[in-house]
């Protein structure tokens, strides 16, 4: 059973980085697309960033690019997510997820993340 284990979030100050990370455990062999996902209070859960299976391709949404960076070393089955200049409407919960089959398409925006973390709270402070 896959098991994905966030860490890193906390309290920040406006202008200030996080990472976060994101151990997976529970499947061997081959090695999956990963992502990033936030949710505000009272809002839908949204994308942030993925990283496909072997980390040539990545996807931001338009509101991150430029100040986050996803990261992924398989040796340690992790995925990080690097945050810079942070703002208080990047403050959510973040999550951690994959999918459950091995995609080797490029289109990160469009693959069907359906396994999930329990989260970790991000809080910027203004």
């Amino acid at each position: 059973q896959v098991r994905l284990v966030e860490s890193g979030g906390g309290l920040v100050q406006t202008g200030g980085s996080l990472r976060l990370s994101c151990v997976h455990s529970g499947r061997g062999g081959s090695t999956y697309a990963m992502a990033w996902f936030r949710q505000a209070p009272g809002k839908d859960r949204d994308l942030v960033a993925a990283i496909s299976w072997n980390g040539a391709s990545t996807y931001y949404t338009d509101t991150v690019k430029g100040r986050f960076s996803i990261s992924r070393d398989d040796a340690k089955n992790t995925v990080y997510l690097q945050m810079n200049s942070l703002k208080p409407e990047d403050t959510a919960v973040y999550y951690c997820a994959t999918e459950g089959v091995v995609n080797y398409g490029t289109d990160l925006s469009r693959f069907s993340f359906g396994l999930w973390g329990q989260g970790t709270q991000v809080t910027v402070s203004s």
